[in-house]
């Protein structure tokens, strides 16, 4: 007699590449700064737009900024999006390389900004690595730390820098930071990089989780906001790749940027 493996009750589904990308607005934090292990990285894109670019390998230069899942106004992410997008934390790292002068044409995923028009943009010379990180020790469940720790954004130094101009409402979405930043008012003004996903060399994605990850483009923005509290965290690194560097303090100060949901020349995450 055959027997189905029917999974627990408990278990969460993944979301679409639609639902976890239209509402992944990261708040970008200045950090102090700290230099980890120069570690040597090889990077793949893997969004089916810049799948014709190079491989390239990058070292990991000073720690810049922490990016942290927000919501926007009143609007909350719908389920189970939300459950994964909570613990997208993003350590984000100045690299160097190759200018690849690529154009663009951006749309806006996020409802709040589906109405504004598209923009054409030049991606330029990768400026950072935002790779995956959790915060004092608190893991996510292991069906969501099974696809966040997949999700690594190289970012590239854009023109022209257009200001969006928007102004918005923002609420920490993740359980560490929930108590202690406020919600908050933002100003979103000149537009500065495209961040964009790449697969590191030792890093096997699975399957279902690539299908998700390959559609996580953010364009960042900088950010004017009112004083916000200093937080003092710990990071600890969870792509299996960078899981033995050490464990980092680092202390926000201030937020500097907005990374908002964008697809590229009108390929749209499916779902």
């Amino acid at each position: 007699m055959a027997f189905l493996c029917v999974p627990p009750a408990s278990a969460l589904a993944l979301p679409t590449p639609k639902d976890i990308t239209a509402f992944l607005d990261l708040e970008c934090f200045k950090t102090n700064s700290y230099q980890p292990p120069a570690v040597a990285l090889t990077l793949r894109h893997i969004n089916p737009v810049l799948a014709n670019l190079p491989t390239e390998t990058v070292t990991l230069g000073p720690r810049q900024q922490l990016c942290v899942p927000v919501a926007k106004n009143n609007q909350n992410p719908p389920s189970p999006a939300i459950d994964f997008i909570k613990y997208i934390d993003l350590s984000c790292y100045r690299i160097s390389g190759t200018t690849v002068t690529t154009g663009l044409v951006l749309s806006h995923l996020n409802p709040l900004f589906q109405t504004l028009p598209r923009t054409q943009i030049s991606m330029n010379t990768p400026q950072q690595l935002c790779v995956p990180v959790v915060k004092n020790n608190v893991f996510p469940p292991a069906e969501i730390l099974s696809l966040v720790r997949h999700i690594d954004l190289k970012c590239y130094g854009i023109t022209p820098n257009t200001s969006l101009n928007q102004q918005l409402s923002l609420r920490q979405l993740n359980p560490v930071l929930t108590p202690i930043i406020p919600t908050h008012g933002a100003q979103v003004l000149y537009a500065r990089q495209l961040c964009v996903p790449v697969q590191k060399a030792g890093d096997v994605i699975p399957d279902e989780v690539l299908k998700i990850v390959r559609w996580i483009d953010l364009e960042k923005f900088d950010l004017s906001t009112p004083a916000l509290p200093s937080v003092s965290l710990t990071l600890r690194h969870i792509n299996p790749v960078l899981a033995g560097l050490p464990i980092e303090q680092a202390v926000l100060s201030g937020a500097s940027q907005l990374a908002l949901p964008v697809a590229k020349n009108g390929n749209f995450p499916p779902g």
